[in-house]
């Protein structure tokens, strides 16, 4: 049995007809290595943040995952180099 949630975490039996209005933004998981506390968490979120396209960042230190919303596709190059000069490491996405 499949879950009525939508992307958007509204509930709806009718999702798969149903489109939701989010002007073209792209939410994009990331696995990051190297992340151990708060301070980790800021660094990533202020250097991602900074970059063209980027509307929100959303670090889950505990996981090791970095969601990161655009405007259209993100830049995976520029993503990945923002969290190197953050020094943490992109392993790739999720």
């Amino acid at each position: 049995m499949g879950s009525c949630c939508t992307p958007d975490n509204s509930c709806s039996t009718t999702a798969e007809t149903t489109t939701v209005a989010i002007a073209e933004s792209t939410a994009t998981v990331y696995a990051v290595s190297g992340m151990t506390c708060g301070h980790c968490r800021t660094a990533i979120t202020t250097s991602v943040s900074a970059l063209d396209g980027v509307i929100s960042v959303d670090v889950d230190v505990t996981a090791g995952l970095v969601t990161v919303t655009t405007g259209g596709e993100p830049d995976d190059a520029a993503i990945a180099a923002a969290v190197d000069d953050a020094g943490y490491e992109l392993t790739g996405r999720v």
